[in-house]
């Protein structure tokens, strides 16, 4: 398919050329007159300047994506070969749901081609359109938010941006295999909802819980086959530009910290950050926080360590016997980044074992004989 057909160009007055050959703008190649060849990309960039699905938007707000970008590429590149392409803005749908299903097909291409996209939206209820560009694969697929509410506001009387979570969990053919929810605050969101997240096994981690435990949110993060980011979970501080600005959430250098695992992850095929509303956002602090963390996602994601092969010399092996079960449970650590994994073996004898990202934590509990809070969720999935 003619990607071309779904994006409009930038304004080249604007991203024509680069400040210096040595900043990111020097290294991107944006669609200015003719749409770049994106199959030669690894990393691809994308805008979504819709917000029918929000309250209060105005003219200015569409310019949300541009205004991240025009400091994204102020900023110095990192290492790697960054192979990046800017596909645009793309156009959106004559009704809400007509962008949903043009951000399906688009998502689906370049998670199928292999690549990359990190999208920059644009309301939050489009996580839906990128949850959908996941319909296609013949596997189930976890889901990470990272946001200060969960978005499971009744449907009526709402906007969609409050309530996307409820289609996402209720779509049909069902393929979200794990649910992950961070950095949400307590007061902003109700007890019965997150008691009903709790009965489905989902993972549910406060902002002060990250805050004071990064190293066990990582291995969320590396299991996540796409994440989605809203601005509301940073600061007022950091991010002033967003609709729900409080006081209280995520620092941008924290942000920055997750964005940095998200893009080291080999299972993520896709990052959306949303919620951005330029007109909210004086001196542009909120789109110099967004423009860093899409920095530190791409230079994360030229530090992947390509596909696992857990019988290699690459990792080594640890089992952990408990003293009233014959059962032993496997840890494998990669020897470079230290990075840990546990399998999972289906007590039913149904399926193969999952071999999935676990912390140093893990392997301490269960040395101790006690069995890991990761592994029962992962085991009441299965």
């Amino acid at each position: 398919m003619n990607l071309s057909i779904f994006f409009e160009p930038l304004p080249e007055e604007q991203f024509g050329q680069a400040d210096t050959p040595k900043t990111v703008g020097g290294y991107v190649a944006p669609f200015l007159h003719s749409f770049p060849d994106w199959r030669s990309s690894e990393v691809v960039l994308l805008g979504l300047p819709e917000y029918r699905g929000t309250t209060g938007a105005t003219d200015v707000t569409y310019q949300g994506p541009n205004r991240i970008r025009q400091e994204l590429y102020r900023l110095m590149k990192g290492t790697g070969s960054w192979l990046v392409m800017d596909l645009g803005n793309l156009l959106p749908g004559i009704q809400l749901e007509d962008t949903y299903l043009r951000l399906k097909e688009v998502v689906e291409i370049l998670v199928d081609a292999g690549k990359f996209p990190i999208l920059l939206g644009g309301s939050h209820d489009l996580t839906y359109g990128q949850f959908l560009g996941y319909e296609h694969l013949s596997k189930t697929v976890n889901l990470t938010v990272i946001d200060s509410q969960l978005d499971m506001a009744e449907i009526e009387d709402t906007s969609p941006d409050q309530h996307h979570l409820h289609r996402i969990l209720l779509h049909d053919p069902n393929y979200l295999f794990g649910f992950s929810h961070i950095a949400h605050q307590a007061y902003l969101t109700d007890s019965s909802t997150l008691a009903a997240f709790e009965k489905l096994h989902f993972e549910l981690f406060r902002v002060g819980q990250v805050r004071q435990q990064m190293q066990e949110i990582e291995p969320i993060l590396r299991q996540a086959d796409l994440i989605s980011f809203d601005v509301s979970a940073i600061r007022h501080q950091d991010a002033p530009g967003q609709q729900h600005a409080n006081p209280f959430g995520l620092t941008g250098e924290e942000a920055c910290q997750l964005c940095w695992y998200a893009g080291q992850s080999d299972q993520l095929s896709s990052l959306g950050f949303y919620g951005y509303r330029p007109e909210l956002d004086h001196r542009s602090l909120t789109a110099t926080t967004l423009a860093t963390m899409v920095w530190y996602s791409i230079e994360g994601f030229y530090q992947r360590q390509g596909t696992l092969d857990f019988n290699s010399n690459q990792f080594l092996k640890f089992s952990v016997g408990f003293h009233d079960n014959p059962n032993k449970m496997l840890f494998y650590k990669n020897r470079h980044t230290e990075k840990w994994w546990m399998q999972i073996d289906d007590l039913s004898g149904s399926r193969p074992p999952l071999i999935v990202p676990c912390s140093y934590q893990d392997y301490l509990t269960a040395a101790d004989g006690e069995v890991p809070n990761r592994w029962v969720l992962m085991q009441a999935r299965m």
